[in-house]
């Protein structure tokens, strides 16, 4: 399942156009980036959940996904743990990945089914993706969790719940086992009301160091640095049919399809959308599909 009825308010203004995991990255929506990571594990359906501007997610756009999908529609936001159990038809029964709709992240999905198979005969009620935040230091208290030896959770939003050996980051990708699907409450957040409260009471949260790289889209200047990581070569990264007139440079930008550019000057550091026109100069900036500029 991936999360996707989040109202990306710290995206603002670029979530008023389009919901976070529809904003395009590099030459794709961020949820096309998603599923072709998880169609490369083997995975062969998923379930989206929407809110704001639910509309976006279109079948013809859903048709292009190279998976089946299908979509449930909250019309009041139900949080990470509500929303899986609100989908519990959809999914089936058994154990479910789920992948924050925010989030771009290299991992093996195979190391973590492998992961949690152990965690699971050890008791765990969920296995979480966490990045090393020093993968050859056994670093201490820093990131957003802290791994005991034998790769349980053990600090998690401030609290302790053993000795710390290593720090991490939770990179919002977790499998949920059956035993943590029962306890899902009807409206919250998995951290919160599922894993939190799990481990207060002495159970098992286990986590697998499979990620390789990660980002969370959650502002502008994370969007915009992420694009620009796209970037193939010094000009930059174009879409088809992209109107570049003479008078203007380029210097890592990233233009979807159909873009027009006017003006005279350089472009530097610049994002814009597809269909988008772009008057040159303009640096460190996004351009939405209506005109509208964020600078960053």
């Amino acid at each position: 399942m991936i999360l996707c009825a989040g109202l990306g308010t710290r995206l603002r203004p670029i979530t008023d156009e389009l919901p976070k995991p529809l904003v395009w990255v590099g030459n794709r929506p961020l949820l096309f980036h998603i599923v072709d990571r998880l169609a490369r594990a083997g995975v062969t359906r998923v379930v989206l959940n929407t809110h704001h501007l639910a509309e976006r997610f279109t079948k013809s756009l859903l048709a292009e996904l190279p998976i089946a999908s299908r979509v449930l529609h909250e019309p009041k936001i139900l949080g990470t743990a509500g929303g899986v159990a609100a989908a519990a038809s959809a999914i089936g029964p058994g154990e479910v990945l789920v992948w924050n709709g925010d989030i771009l992240a290299d991992l093996s999905i195979s190391a973590l089914e492998e992961g949690h198979a152990r965690a699971r005969a050890a008791g765990a009620i969920a296995t979480l993706a966490v990045a090393l935040r020093h993968p050859d230091e056994a670093r201490i208290g820093e990131g957003t969790v802290g791994l005991g030896e034998d790769g349980a959770v053990v600090r998690l939003r401030g609290e302790t719940f053993g000795r710390e050996v290593r720090g991490a980051d939770f990179v919002g990708v977790q499998i949920l086992g059956e035993a943590g699907r029962a306890r899902l409450p009807a409206e919250g957040c998995l951290v919160g009301d599922v894993y939190l409260p799990a481990l207060r009471a002495g159970e098992r949260v286990a986590a697998s160091a499979v990620v390789s790289s990660f980002c969370d889209l959650g502002t502008p200047e994370g969007y915009l640095e992420e694009n620009l990581r796209m970037c193939a070569g010094e000009d930059g990264l174009f879409g088809r049919d992209v109107r570049r007139p003479p008078t203007v440079s380029f210097e890592r930008c990233v233009l979807g399809d159909h873009v027009v550019v006017t003006g005279r000057g350089a472009l530097r550091e610049v994002v814009v959308w597809p269909g988008a026109t772009v008057e040159a100069p303009l640096e460190r900036a996004i351009v939405l599909g209506s005109g509208t500029i964020v600078r960053v």
